[in-house]
């Protein structure tokens, strides 16, 4: 299908430690049964991340030119997964941790590091998405284009604004934003702009860019439509890392008597990498009814007045954009903690193992939202592919109408 025809796909996805694998589980039902069912690979030409969502971002935007290997390839890194070897989680750095809580600094950067601070040493998971991701890819597929943008979001630890890193094949769209917490920066897009954006606060240390130090782009962007709407996508399929019951509701309880330090961690992660995605959505809805109602009413010609006007006090046009929205059939934090209960962890260090269990223990029991963002081990990974492929099998019919229009 001719692109002009179709229209841009944008492919959003949101931030979320190792939840990231349910994206993954995403991906690979569009490369696989979805791929099947339409006789062709489906189109993506914009995609967005933050936090883990700029990782799984940065692998689609550099292996688009293959999508079948893209899939395999995606699946076969997040089941490689040792939290062991990724994650510092040792008697010594435990100490370390706790003197830092306690006011200690961290140790100064040896000279040319990019990191700095974060209670957890993460060398062993940069080392591992610098090796996993082809990152000449990125241009590569821009320049042949098999992709036409890709960005990626991180917080300018300084300012607390949020800095959209673009990559595109042709000029970055000037008048990005008229929100003054958000600026763009165009960039050959590399392992420092996505360890920037997945640089979970206070956990991960901080990642240098240029001259300036930044953190997760999820404490302000953690769903990044914007950037994709920006960038030229007509219609936008998004990944949320939240499962939000809307049959039942579940009621908030008090677990185990008190709330426990670990459990309000989890809590408060879950707070910072706040899901505005219903809002947005909702919001996109309300334009879309506008601008097909006054179409209707006053002919073709409305929405080009309406732009005339709306591109001085908002920077950019609108139009009509097509979304859909994935996100988790079930509670990923109880997951987790009946994951860690189930002994499945592929540790084998028994101090490692037997951290993590504490960890889980400290925090309730019966949902780890803390651990479920930490637990960067292939067994937990698996199962969150296996959640994120049912839950598109489950959307087929939607998936397929999305990309057959």
């Amino acid at each position: 299908m001719d692109e002009i025809r179709r229209g841009k796909v944008g492919f959003v996805l949101s931030g979320g430690g190792s939840r990231g694998a349910y994206e993954a589980g995403i991906i690979q039902y569009l490369r696989t049964d979805l791929a099947k069912r339409l006789g062709r690979h489906v189109p993506i030409d914009i995609v967005t991340g933050t936090s883990v969502g700029a990782i799984n971002a940065a692998f689609l935007a550099s292996t688009m030119e293959d999508p079948a290997a893209q899939c395999r390839r995606l699946i076969d890194a997040w089941r490689a997964l040792r939290i062991e070897e990724l994650i510092g989680l040792g008697a010594r750095d435990l100490w370390r941790a706790t003197t830092q809580l306690f006011g200690r600094d961290p140790p100064p950067p040896t000279p040319g590091s990019f990191r700095y601070g974060g209670l957890l040493d993460t060398s062993g998971l940069e080392r591992f998405v610098i090796k996993n991701i082809p990152w000449t890819g990125i241009e590569r597929n821009l320049k042949s284009g098999a992709l036409h943008a890709m960005s990626v979001s991180a917080t300018h630890i300084a300012t607390g604004h949020t800095v959209v890193f673009v990559s595109a094949a042709g000029p970055v769209p000037t008048g990005w934003s008229k929100d003054p917490f958000v600026r763009h920066q165009a960039a050959r897009i590399g392992p420092r702009h996505v360890l920037a954006s997945a640089a979970i606060p206070l956990l991960f240390p901080s990642v240098k860019v240029g001259d300036s130090f930044y953190t997760d782009g999820g404490l302000r962007q953690n769903t990044p439509m914007s950037p994709a709407i920006r960038l030229g996508a007509d219609k936008m399929l998004m990944v949320s890392l939240r499962h939000v019951d809307e049959v039942a509701p579940r009621q908030p309880t008090v677990p185990d008597g008190f709330p426990r330090p670990l459990f309000l961690v989890g809590k408060a992660l879950n707070a910072l990498m706040l899901d505005h995605t219903d809002y947005d959505l909702d919001r996109m809805k309300r334009v879309n009814a506008i601008l097909e109602a006054g179409t209707a009413a006053f002919g073709p010609g409305f929405v080009d007045v309406m732009n005339a006007n709306l591109v001085k006090l908002r920077g950019a046009p609108i139009r009509p954009i097509a979304a859909m929205h994935i996100r988790p059939s079930a509670d990923i934090g109880v997951l987790a903690s009946d994951f860690v209960k189930s002994g499945k962890l592929l540790v084998s260090s028994p101090v490692t193992r037997r951290l993590i269990e504490r960890m889980a223990a400290g925090e309730s029991g019966r949902e780890n939202d803390f651990l479920s963002y930490l637990l960067f081990d292939g067994n937990w990974a698996s199962e969150l592919i296996e959640l994120g492929h049912r839950d598109a099998a489950a959307k087929e019919e939607e998936l397929a109408r999305f990309f057959m229009a």
